[in-house]
């Protein structure tokens, strides 16, 4: 049988070897997806629930005016969740700026996840109260009003988040009423408080005003009485991992100055922008 003729690398065509020169170029100089040239005008942020609103508005604000891309996710600023802040930073996520409750911040700077003098925060948020839309409003316009509407209602329910801690670990005891209200009361994971009351599923929800603000469903009764709150500062700080920290100061820097302030109010907070270490 006769042997099929194969071209020696001297003899074969022209073209082939063109062919093969141009792709082994290409290769050289092809960038790959993740290199740093590609990713330069861009920065990834995670912020927590009550910051959310503020941020999604001011990071479209923000690379209309700077043509930075910003790449967004969510999550608590606490809890066990997979989804919390710390446990994606413990992963080590693709993160350049963080957005969560002051005291989780500290935490994450005590542990080394986040760059120290960085830390700044940007908004204050109170806490306020919550029925589902067409059922009866309680009274919450002082102390007594809300012990009382917390001893009648059926079910509550408030955050796994800084709000929801300080009603379970503190409020409850400062009314003298923890042992009626925490065995009807439930704590939420990762699920905004608002959607829980919307379904039905408490009577009463307690979250930061600006979480519950974009919740349809829900009536607003208002904030809790001055004696019975907590402002919660929510923070930024920059990732000690992260490969864009000069892009990540920058967009920190904006989110702190005046341009921001009318983006924050508007989703139910006060602008802060006072660094820990001035």
């Amino acid at each position: 049988m006769r042997r099929p003729h194969r071209l020696s690398s001297g003899n074969r065509p022209k073209a082939t070897l063109s062919a093969v020169a141009a792709l082994l170029v290409s290769a050289c100089h092809t960038v790959p997806a993740t290199s740093p040239a590609a990713t330069a005008n861009e920065v990834h942020v995670l912020s927590s629930g009550g910051f959310s609103a503020a941020f999604d508005a001011l990071s479209r604000q923000y690379s209309a005016e700077t043509g930075t891309k910003i790449v967004t996710g969510h999550g608590p600023s606490m809890g066990d969740t997979a989804n919390a802040i710390p446990a994606r930073l413990a992963r080590r996520e693709a993160v350049d700026v963080v957005i969560l409750a002051r005291p989780s911040l500290d935490k994450l700077a005590d542990a080394g996840q986040i760059v120290r003098d960085t830390e700044v925060d940007l908004g204050l948020s109170k806490i306020a109260v919550a029925v589902k839309e067409g059922a009866p409003v309680p009274d919450i316009s002082s102390e007594a009003a809300v012990r009382s509407a917390l001893l009648k209602a059926k079910s509550v329910a408030w955050s796994d988040s800084a709000s929801g801690v300080y009603i379970q670990t503190t409020m409850l005891d400062k009314l003298g009423i923890a042992d009626q209200v925490r065995p009807k009361g439930r704590m939420i994971p990762a699920t905004p408080v608002g959607r829980i009351v919307a379904r039905g599923e408490a009577e009463i929800g307690f979250q930061q005003l600006s979480e519950l603000k974009p919740v349809k469903g829900i009536r607003i009764v208002g904030l809790l009485p001055e004696s019975l709150q907590k402002v919660t500062p929510f923070s930024g700080g920059i990732v000690s991992y992260s490969t864009r920290q000069k892009p990540a100061r920058a967009l920190l820097d904006y989110l702190s100055s005046p341009k921001a302030h009318a983006a924050i109010r508007q989703t139910g907070l006060e602008p802060a922008s006072q660094k820990r270490n001035p």
